[in-house]
């Protein structure tokens, strides 16, 4: 009985999908935050990348988990490689999904992207409060986006009413 209950309290140290392990806390702010959830990205029955939302409060409800002004993380590791233009097309009809966003932030966001994100790269959407989103692709810091209503709109896509895919979504809520 103590050896399943230390079990059940043993913290994991990292979560697994579709052969990519995340870790299980993210360091946001300089704070350490859980991991809320993972879910695989397809298009056309192609794995394209896992992504893992880590929340200062993890939580179910996706709009809770794109409205809170707390530190949050947005990682996708890549598992096929994709282009800028594909991507662009992915974040344009994400924003249309998920609007908020000033068309000069967007285009901030997409000046960011390489010509290529290669299979094992990993895209990282960080917010912290009072500073903004930072957006660091393939272990380099692209740049930052302030202010909270540009986040709102970036992580909505992910865990708004119409993201990429609903097994993304519900994965990456922790359902």
């Amino acid at each position: 009985m103590l050896l399943s209950l230390a079990l059940l309290l043993a913290p994991a140290h990292a979560a697994s999908l579709a052969g990519v392990t995340l870790p299980d806390t993210a360091s946001v702010g300089g704070q350490s935050i859980p991991l809320n959830g993972l879910g695989l990205r397809e298009k056309y029955f192609i794995d394209i990348y896992v992504g893992g939302l880590y929340l200062a409060k993890p939580t179910h409800d996706g709009t809770e988990a794109a409205a809170t002004d707390e530190p949050k993380r947005m990682q996708m590791h890549f598992v096929y490689s994709v282009s800028k233009s594909q991507m662009t097309d992915a974040f344009n009809d994400g924003f249309v999904n998920s609007p908020g966003a000033t068309s000069a932030e967007q285009a901030q966001l997409l000046a960011m992207l390489p010509d290529e994100i290669n299979k094992g790269e990993d895209v990282i959407l960080d917010y912290v409060p009072g500073a903004g989103t930072t957006i660091t692709i393939a272990g380099q810091k692209k740049g930052t986006i302030p202010g909270t209503t540009f986040m709102k709109s970036l992580f909505g896509i992910y865990t708004g009413p119409k993201p990429p895919t609903e097994d993304l979504k519900k994965g990456i809520l922790g359902g």
